[in-house]
């Protein structure tokens, strides 16, 4: 599928929206992107945003508790009504947050960028291989007979959500696990990636517009990395 055809089929099921009418997912499609631009000449850009998402996380968290940051506690919320304990399975914006006053890690330079500016805009991100994709991306409530592909003790291994989690899945099985807990292996961002999928996920009291500028300055960020480097964006929300 074209990057159009592909958000243009993505979906949310009704019972994610029943669950959290406030939800909304900001889809970003980048294509274009060199994998000897990502790799070799990102490192600056990548290194000034991350010096700020820190900076910006200790700023945050000399205020207030992390748990008690409006979209983290939103996020929270959710987690509890589909099961999860946040406190054992920390939403990716939580446990970026927490781990970027000490440091964020180091993945790849797409990776470093989304995570970077998920503290930034402090908004869920996901970041995916569009080209590992098995069909269009779909956020739905569990059976707990989808394959999540994994690592267990360094080892490829293969796990099952719980019936009723919220997870993100293609015709394959489940990308990401627990709404934005876990990324499975399968559809990872590598130095090779030349089309990334990003899924940014909003509660209230995050704004749409938050979302559309947490979008844009992905994109501005990934301009560089690539000669024609193009973004293609979808918006969901409950009907």
């Amino acid at each position: 599928m074209t990057p159009d055809e592909f958000l243009s089929a993505a979906t949310v099921e009704p019972a994610v929206f029943e669950l959290r009418p406030d939800y909304r997912a900001m889809l970003v499609v980048i294509d274009g992107l060199t994998p000897a631009v990502t790799a070799q000449e990102g490192g600056q850009g990548v290194d000034e945003l991350i010096t700020a998402a820190e900076k910006h996380a200790a700023g945050l968290l000399a205020a207030s508790a992390v748990d008690e940051l409006p979209h983290i506690a939103a996020w929270r919320e959710a987690y509890r009504g589909f099961g999860a304990k946040p406190q054992r399975t920390r939403n990716s914006l939580e446990a970026l947050t927490r781990r970027a006053e000490k440091g964020l890690p180091r993945v790849n330079a797409l990776t470093d960028i989304y995570n970077a500016i998920s503290v930034l805009r402090q908004i869920p991100f996901g970041g995916e291989d569009f080209h590992c994709y098995q069909g269009p991306a779909r956020l739905i409530r569990a059976t707990g007979t989808e394959p999540f592909e994994t690592t267990a003790n360094g080892e490829p291994a293969t796990e099952y959500p719980d019936a009723g989690e919220v997870v993100w899945c293609d015709d394959a099985g489940v990308t990401c696990r627990r709404w934005n807990w876990r990324q499975g292996r399968r559809t990872g961002l590598t130095d090779d990636t030349r089309t990334a999928f990003f899924i940014l996920d909003a509660l209230a009291p995050t704004s749409d517009a938050d979302l559309h500028a947490a979008a844009d300055a992905l994109v501005d960020a990934l301009t560089d990395l690539g000669a024609g480097v193009r973004a293609t964006s979808r918006l969901i929300g409950a009907p």
